[in-house]
């Protein structure tokens, strides 16, 4: 591959991953209308299932067959689907039903920082000294943003139960993410594919706990077009390009991207919302995405 195929192919998988943030941005939206209706177990089993058949549909289509993996495989999946799908969801659509998608927000803006971290120490990912003051540039733009500029007002508000679900929530996908650097020999779509299926059933063995409880819901149809979203874009869409970002530039680079999803969130609330954007969040926009590049300068 030549010098001009190489920066063609790290344009692509930049501009997925910024579409991924996009995706990302607007599940707080949606799974903000979604727990408005739906319990939070509920919620998540929902995203799911309509997760879960398009990604079968899909591998078979593009494989041919529903491809197999080896033990190993399995065991490497089942814990993505885990942390990534069972845990995540049932903490972030919980956090949710706490405290409100702004604040959720802030917690998001610690995964990149803290999965950077874990995969310097554990895989011995390196990035240079300009790359990490990307990271710390991006941060501090992403706190701008979901605090409207006051950041120390933010920081110092109580901590309760929808911040500690949502602590749970980013140690989750820190964990998620590093075991996607681990799934060797498989595609961004099969691992994609099967850690999903993991996470329904992880999923499903959780809701027989709730089931007594069951009831049957009457959603208005916004719900029904949020748990589409959420299933569809937020989850197939953007977890196989996301697995695509670590498999072709690394974790650090493709976490970083994370945070941009405050951004956009802010963003997709303004438009759907008319929710107010204010100068300090423009300039945290923007401190966010210069810390993104910055991040993603290569030696």
């Amino acid at each position: 591959m030549n010098s001009k195929q190489l920066v063609w192919s790290d344009f692509v998988i930049y501009l997925k991953l910024t579409c991924v943030a996009v995706l990302w941005g607007g599940t707080f939206i949606a799974g903000r209308l979604t727990v408005s209706e739906v319990p939070a177990q509920i919620a998540a089993l929902m995203r799911f299932i309509v997760a879960s058949v398009l990604l079968v549909a899909i591998l078979i289509k593009v494989e041919g067959s529903f491809k197999k993996i080896n033990f190993k495989q399995h065991l490497l999946t089942a814990s993505m689907g885990l942390t990534g799908v069972y845990t995540y969801n049932i903490f972030f659509f919980g956090a949710l039903s706490y405290m409100e998608a702004g604040r959720t927000a802030l917690f998001v803006s610690l995964s990149p920082i803290l999965t950077i971290i874990a995969a310097r120490v554990l895989f011995r990912e390196k990035l240079s000294t300009l790359n990490y003051w990307g990271v710390i540039l991006a941060f501090f733009g992403t706190l701008l943003v979901v605090t409207k500029g006051h950041i120390f007002s933010q920081l110092n508000a109580s901590f309760g139960t929808g911040e500690l679900m949502m602590s749970c929530a980013v140690l989750s996908w820190v964990a998620y993410t590093l075991l996607c650097k681990k799934t060797t020999g498989l595609s961004p779509l099969i691992m994609t594919t099967y850690s999903t299926l993991w996470g329904l059933v992880f999923l499903l063995i959780g809701f027989i706990a709730e089931i007594q409880a069951w009831q049957i819901f009457t959603f208005h149809a916004r719900t029904y077009l949020s748990i589409l979203y959420l299933g569809a874009l937020g989850t197939v869409l953007a977890f196989v390009w996301y697995a695509q970002g670590i498999s072709k530039i690394g974790t650090s680079r493709t976490i970083i991207f994370n945070n941009l999803v405050p951004l956009f969130a802010v963003l997709l609330a303004f438009l759907l919302l008319n929710e107010p954007i204010t100068l300090s969040m423009l300039i945290g926009g923007i401190l966010s995405f210069s810390g993104v590049l910055l991040t993603n300068i290569k030696n």
